[in-house]
């Protein structure tokens, strides 16, 4: 701890293991079973519990809560565990939970995530790369949400939905079904309004593969046969890669029904 830069009221408990060139600012809290990477930086009043990993080069603002056991009435003290990736972003009030033994016993958050003042990751969730979380929207248990997925402010996810790669949720919305890869959803029950254009566009994706989107996702609105059906229709009949994500999260496993198009 040498290394870094601690404030004189951190307190700091025996067993946590600070990386080299960490901050931590004024009247912050860590546990004992807390990893800090290199270079992560901790403003005030900060409290990091449990068994958490949080990758280099994270910063975490003033009362952020990260780590603490999950708002679940079965958890009975267990051993779970919190895995942050590098480059968090992890704005005030932000509350992240460790899971529980019913849901594999980890919460993860991949690398180069924005999560914005006062939201909420809960117990066992599982969040990809590049994900941004805008202020005051609330993960419930055991969702999965995948890379570049943007969830607008004041927006809820029920437990167990998945939301595909790429997909946009729109502002105080609640999602209560899976959301297909590049997906857009809005309307105060979620709607499957069409594709994240926006985002796919700026990421470079390929006009070819943007028409082939366009047009699967028409299949899927209009289609005949069951949602599962005209997935896999539209991936015989397009050898796009983006189209290939879509059916491949179609037709996995998965514990809740899809937001289809045009329908809460």
């Amino acid at each position: 701890m040498s290394q870094s830069d601690i404030h004189p009221s951190a307190v700091i408990e025996p067993g946590a293991k600070i990386g080299a060139g960490c901050s931590i600012g004024p009247f912050c809290h860590i546990g004992p079973e807390v990893v800090l990477g290199d270079g992560c930086v901790l403003h005030s009043h900060v409290v990091i519990k449990g068994d958490t990993v949080i990758g280099p080069g994270g910063t975490i603002f003033s009362f952020a809560c990260v780590g603490e056991i999950p708002q679940d009435l079965k958890f009975q003290g267990e051993k779970t565990r919190l895995e942050i990736g590098a480059r968090a972003r992890i704005r005030e009030h932000v509350t992240i939970n460790t899971g529980t033994s019913g849901g594999g016993a980890l919460t993860k958050v991949g690398d180069d995530c924005l999560l914005m003042a006062g939201c909420h990751v809960a117990h066992d969730v599982m969040i990809g790369d590049r994900v941004i979380i805008v202020n005051n929207a609330a993960l419930a248990g055991h969702a999965i949400i995948e890379d570049d997925v943007i969830i607008g402010g004041l927006s809820g996810v029920h437990q167990f939905v998945r939301i595909g790669r790429g997909a946009i949720i729109g502002a105080v919305t609640m999602v209560t079904n899976d959301v297909i890869p590049y997906g857009l959803v809005q309307a105060p029950r979620g709607v499957l309004d069409g594709l994240n254009l926006v985002g796919l566009k700026r990421r470079g994706v390929g006009r070819s593969d943007i028409t082939a989107l366009r047009a699967a996702f028409q299949m899927l609105a209009q289609g005949e046969g069951t949602f599962q059906e005209r997935a896999r229709r539209m991936g015989a009949e397009s050898d796009s890669e983006y189209v290939a994500r879509i059916v491949e999260f179609v037709t996995a496993a998965s514990d809740r029904s899809f937001l289809t198009p045009g329908q809460g």
